[in-house]
């Protein structure tokens, strides 16, 4: 059966292609603005106060950065290029002793001597002693540098480099130093472990069988 052409083009003519380009984007809408409200101040109080620690440097900073002005501003060209010098050893701990002329500081590691040293009064003997014996406690102030070891090991060493730098100050001081044992290098150190051992020296229980 023959369909006639009038009637097809009458038919296509009808028919409406819209393609999804040619449409416009709809309005998105929002709903008001009390759902979605959002705070930024945290609900944790410790929050703020965990960050405002952070933020803000301890007073045990500030005085070491305090301390630090005041050994660079004492010691202009560092510790090597200062005339009252001496280094100390002890096990492996190394101490660089500067002597000036002062009110009796002791200053160690940018930290004063009586907290670096844990308050300990063996250890802070040991430091006071090279000075006590001339009487210098507050003639003159003391900067340390030391590293190494640990705090019974940076004490001793730190004894050994002021009784030398006391040299520099006037070789007269040789005898009395001497006479106290504040020259000796004390040269002991921790024996190695054994093959075999449970420490240096320290063997296992013997078993027969």
């Amino acid at each position: 059966m023959a369909v006639p052409m009038t009637s097809l083009v009458s038919s296509f003519a009808a028919l409406s292609f819209s393609s999804p380009q040619s449409q416009k984007p709809r309005a998105l809408s929002f709903s008001s603005s009390n759902h979605l409200s959002l705070s930024l101040t945290p609900k944790n109080p410790n929050l703020l106060r965990a960050a405002a620690a952070v933020a803000a440097p301890s007073a045990e900073d500030l005085e070491t950065a305090d301390l630090q002005k005041f050994v660079k501003s004492r010691l202009p060209g560092g510790f090597a290029a200062q005339p009252i010098f001496g280094t100390g050893r002890r096990k492996s701990a190394i101490a660089r002793v500067v002597l000036q002329e002062g009110s009796g500081k002791v200053i160690i590691n940018y930290r004063d001597a009586k907290e670096y040293l844990q308050g300990n009064p063996l250890w802070i003997e040991y430091v006071r002693t090279p000075l006590a014996t001339f009487g210098y406690e507050t003639s003159y102030d003391v900067f340390v540098k030391a590293q190494g070891g640990g705090l019974s090991g940076q004490a001793q060493a730190i004894s050994l480099g002021i009784a030398r730098a006391l040299l520099k100050v006037s070789e007269d001081h040789r005898k009395a130093l001497r006479a106290g044992g504040l020259l000796t290098r004390d040269s002991r150190v921790v024996e190695r472990k054994k093959v075999g051992l449970k420490k240096a020296r320290k063997a296992p229980q013997f078993s027969k069988r």
